[in-house]
């Protein structure tokens, strides 16, 4: 898997000698150097040998889509559904009490008795949707959300829990939901990825919860940031002009395709198998993409971060003011920017609501610090007439334990947990799906995360059976061999 992020630019100065090796040391003096060092150095046999162009494999939709982007706000971590969104009265009427259910035969750590939520729980809007007091202003939105309240997975670890999330898998690479939704419908934005992730962890997957895998590498997500880093793009300001960097790539595509033809016979003068010669050919026009998009980026992408170009009412419905709200209030801005540009799928994550003890004061400090950004996205998106054409999707890994952990913390929980969506697609001011009387199991109308998958992508007009990706001698897709969608949830 190509581990590099093709996009940050730098080309270095044009060298005066034009064989290939003092090229390469040239060009490699760049950042976008050693992207191209990797980007030539990798394997090439997993690559496809039909196409992939910037608009995607797919010539048009399978069904008439409801949503053209998809904004994934994620809680790394594992936000406390019991906590949030998932109101349990048992958890009041028993606290202090053994769980009088069974608990998972495998379990990440021990936990002692049930632990009733810190939080009051309030109903709000039409619906009259039970919102914990950690989200009182995402709460003013209810009748907008879909929540999903019965999401369960398969692991109890963050590294594994997170892969099945991003991925679909928890045991093996595989490309993640962003890519595939890349490689079938490409970008609204020529000049912009189709795939961004802004400030995303680096562990727990790492890169493979935004990687593209086997599938070509134009697909992976563009990283903006990284934990405790500003969202902003490294070395997007060209060092040359324009005309000088296009004879640039122009040469480089020369010295590419030369490279490819001599490759084309063996040591001893053999023509290489026709689909080893097209896999290596798939993959060198993959890699020239990836340095053409780098190219055009930056006559696009240096805008989207001029975030003071909005009004200063804008900047405060964020939270943009110097609070604690501050940097995820930038987050959300650029999200929406880049969505509105015509990026196709914009993930943006908050870390670390993992409160194994702490619950109370570290739940409470992550919350100040998104709530009020997260209103504001869904406010700033219904008013520009946005919500109307995005999916925002809001979860973690996996929810947490009604059992204590400590004296006032709660265990990794991937039995249950809750989700919701707002905007195209997602017919609002419903909750699907219920887990047990104390949140410790989804039971009604279970959703496993392929279920999930299968239901973004069916909202954005993708047969997740049919969209597949042949590699190491069978067929591929985001849900593997299962998932159904989620027809009650759909508007």
């Amino acid at each position: 898997m190509n581990r590099m992020n093709p996009f940050p630019i730098s080309l270095g100065s044009c060298p005066e000698n034009t064989g290939r090796r003092a090229w390469m040391r040239s060009v490699t003096r760049g950042l976008a150097g050693i992207a191209l060092t990797d980007l030539l150095s990798g394997s090439v046999r997993g690559v496809d040998r039909d196409r992939v162009g910037s608009s995607g494999v797919l010539s048009q939709p399978h069904f008439p889509p409801k949503v053209k982007r998809i904004l994934f706000l994620f809680m790394h971590g594992g936000p406390s559904h019991v906590d949030t969104f998932d109101y349990k009265p048992e958890l009041i009427r028993l606290n202090g009490q053994p769980l009088p259910i069974p608990k998972p035969r495998i379990q990440f750590a021990q936990t002692g008795n049930l632990l009733q939520s810190p939080w009051a729980f309030k109903q709000y809007g039409q619906t009259g949707t039970w919102v914990s007091d950690l989200f009182p202003n995402v709460a003013q939105h209810v009748d907008d959300l879909t929540l999903l309240k019965s999401i369960h997975g398969s692991n109890e670890a963050h590294g594994g829990a997170l892969l099945k999330i991003h991925t679909g898998s928890d045991t093996f690479v595989r490309p993640s939901m962003g890519a595939w939704i890349s490689y079938g419908l490409g970008t609204e934005n020529a000049n912009l990825p189709s795939f961004i992730t802004i400030n995303p962890t680096l562990g727990h997957g790492g890169v493979r919860n935004f990687g593209s895998a086997f599938l070509p590498p134009i697909h992976q997500g563009t990283r903006i940031g990284g934990p405790a880093k500003d969202a902003k793009i490294e070395n997007l300001v060209p060092k040359n002009s324009a005309r000088l960097q296009r004879l640039q790539l122009d040469w480089m595509k020369d010295v590419d395709r030369h490279h490819f033809g001599t490759h084309r016979q063996s040591d001893h003068d053999q023509p290489v198998p026709l689909q080893d010669s097209e896999l290596l050919n798939s993959a060198v026009t993959a890699r020239e993409q990836s340095f053409e998009l780098a190219f055009r980026m930056q006559s696009e992408a240096l805008a989207q971060f001029k975030l003071e170009d909005e009004t200063a009412e804008t900047l405060a419905l964020y939270g943009i003011d110097g609070s604690a709200t501050d940097n995820f209030g930038r987050q959300c801005l650029l999200a929406r920017r880049l969505s509105e540009a015509g990026v196709r799928f914009v993930q943006v994550s908050h870390a670390y609501w993992d409160q194994h003890d702490e619950l109370k004061e570290k739940h409470a400090e992550l919350a100040g610090q998104v709530d009020k950004p997260i209103a504001g996205l869904l406010t700033d998106l219904k008013r520009r007439g946005l919500l109307d054409e995005t999916l925002v999707v809001w979860g973690g890994e996996f929810g947490r334990t009604p059992t204590a952990q400590g004296g006032n913390g709660r265990d990794h929980n991937p039995h249950a947990f809750t989700w919701w969506m707002a905007g195209a697609g997602a017919k609002p001011g419903i909750s699907y799906g219920a887990s047990d009387e104390f949140g410790f199991y989804a039971r009604d109308n279970k959703v496993h995360v392929h279920d999930l998958h299968a239901t973004i992508l069916h909202m954005l007009g993708i047969d997740h059976e049919r969209l597949t990706f042949r590699y190491g001698g069978r067929d591929f897709r985001l849900t593997d061999v299962h998932g159904s969608v989620i027809h009650d949830v759909l508007a």
